[in-house]
């Protein structure tokens, strides 16, 4: 029987679920839930999730939130090997390193890099915001370095599932130099080797990117 995901294809923590259960095999429920329209706040999903994210898992009586707790529990529970998420405590400490990495600092620093230049109006925190983005980006590229896939391994990981739909979603709205080499290469391979790449992700990146572009160029 399907699991129901309530999602919204902008969100990067959607996509990430979205890549995840296309790597698996999963049959996924989807539902769709537009957070520009507020219908997260429906009372009937405020039952469901009472923090009002996307996305949320139903599996049974299982009701989960927080995007990389379901990416681990679906490799957990559907996984045919652990590649994904691999027993090793090395290199699993490396990938939740890096999921941590991305809920923790880079996601939030482009956040709140957006929000200071809204409208085509840079208020006066947006030097601040810009720099700390940046160290955050810089600190993606070092770590790139260490192999083909995120988290220093040469197949693709929960951790290249859960960063490529962020670092998109920054590529898509123009915020990721040339210069940075390595990202836009690790994007390539992760495009040629997720299964469903197109429809779990690229889509929603471009759509969000263009939403983005339009915030900080379009008077408030």
């Amino acid at each position: 029987m399907p699991l129901d995901l309530y999602y919204c294809i902008t969100s990067p923590f959607c996509r990430s679920v979205l890549l995840t259960a296309k790597a698996l095999g999963v049959e996924l429920n989807l539902k769709e839930v537009d957070i520009w329209a507020g219908e997260q706040h429906k009372p009937e999903y405020l039952a469901l999730n009472p923090e009002h994210t996307v996305p949320t898992l139903v599996d049974g009586s299982l009701v989960l939130w927080e995007s990389r707790a379901i990416c681990t529990y679906l490799i957990t529970k559907f996984g045919k090997d652990d590649a994904l998420y691999p027993r090793d405590a090395v290199i699993r400490a490396k990938i939740d390193s890096l999921l941590y990495f991305d809920i923790a600092t880079l996601f939030p620093r482009f956040k709140t890099f957006v929000a200071s230049q809204l409208g085509g109006k840079r208020d006066a925190t947006y030097e601040e915001k810009k720099e700390k983005f940046f160290e955050g980006l810089n600190w993606l590229e070092r770590f790139l370095s260490r192999g083909n896939f995120a988290a220093g391994t040469d197949h693709i990981t929960v951790a290249d599932m859960v960063l490529v739909p962020s670092v998109t979603s920054l590529a898509e709205s123009g915020f990721i130099p040339d210069e940075y080499t390595r990202t836009h290469e690790w994007v390539r391979r992760c495009k040629d080797g997720m299964v469903g790449y197109e429809e779990a992700n690229g889509e929603g990146a471009r759509l969000v990117g263009e939403r983005i572009k339009r915030m900080i160029s379009s008077p408030a």
